[in-house]
């Protein structure tokens, strides 16, 4: 789905003289996780007249930033007949609207999230490996324009490239906590279907079942193309570390790995589908030679030599 026009959407229905906030926007598309992409959305916006994000405010009445400047805000607040004094809306709470129609798509999608998580199969989908794909995602300056998602396939246990591959395509969802999926599943599945030498198994870019609600992207991935993927991320989305183990809920749900001890920083593995933790780590210690496996380097400088 098309989550910024279902934004903007929501904006055109503050009448005039009237605001409303950056967290009263996220609730209305399900989720306050949404806030921080509410204002990203508000300062990409394309045309101020036609959608007037003017009208969003911070939840404390001030009036926040603005794309075209805060004297061209509070300019367009005040031909609301809207009064500001010292950059906060006067009267904030009579003039404020939440009274927004809407399906709330993202509580739609964390339904979706829930029901999926129960099909992850964890057991290993593999007799043997032969070929690991790395995925990931570039994109550009404004976060508003073609993205740039690249796979590249390798021999397990080497650096000899099989296949690479890149597509350009169009962004529609702004990047949420928790909601990495429906942003960047589409373009790797895309990727995956164009790919001449399919893989054995999937390294992608983020989660697996190392997530709030069981479903990262990687486990979603898997499930749709039905094939081993594991996820690995840069920081710990959630749950609680325990040696190498990482828990939720007293269930382990991912695992650290540091390459060397001459790394700091680790990096978090987690299954997303068809594979077993054992084999996760044994996949990236057999394809690590820095802290980033090198399927997930490879295609991430190829995303970012492209964009």
């Amino acid at each position: 789905m098309n989550l910024y026009e279902y934004t903007y959407d929501l904006v055109r229905q503050i009448p005039k003289g009237m605001v409303s906030s950056y967290g009263a926007v996220a609730l209305a598309l399900g989720d306050i996780r949404a806030s921080r992409a509410v204002g990203r959305m508000m300062n990409q916006n394309p045309d101020a007249d036609d959608m007037p994000c003017f009208r969003i405010v911070y939840s404390d009445g001030k009036i926040g930033g603005f794309g075209l400047g805060i004297a061209d805000k509070i300019r367009r607040l005040n031909e609301d007949n809207i009064q500001v004094e010292d950059n906060k809306i006067l009267k904030f709470k009579n003039i404020f609207f939440n009274n927004f129609k809407t399906d709330y798509p993202l509580k739609k999608l964390r339904k979706k999230q829930i029901e999926l998580s129960k099909k992850i199969n964890l057991k290993d989908g593999f007799k043997k490996i032969d070929t690991i794909a790395g995925f990931d995602v570039s994109y550009p300056k404004n976060d508003f324009e073609d993205c740039c998602a690249a796979c590249v396939v390798i021999k397990n246990g080497t650096k000899k490239v099989v296949e690479e591959k890149i597509i350009h395509d169009k962004i529609f969802f702004p990047y949420i906590p928790t909601f990495l999926t429906f942003r960047e599943a589409d373009f790797y599945i895309k990727l995956y279907n164009e790919l001449e030498n399919k893989p054995d198994v999937l390294m992608i870019d983020g989660n697996g079942i190392l997530h709030n609600f069981g479903l990262g992207i990687a486990s979603y991935v898997g499930l749709k193309l039905d094939i081993p993927t594991v996820g690995v991320a840069k920081s710990m989305l959630c749950g609680k570390l325990y040696d190498h183990k990482i828990m939720l809920n007293n269930k382990q749900i991912g695992l650290s790995y540091f390459y060397s001890k001459s790394i700091k920083n680790p990096i978090y593995i987690s299954p997303g589908h068809k594979i077993s933790f054992k084999s996760c780590f044994k996949i990236v210690d057999n394809n690590s030679y820095y802290r980033i496996p090198e399927p997930i380097k490879m295609a991430h400088n190829l995303a970012i030599k492209n964009i």
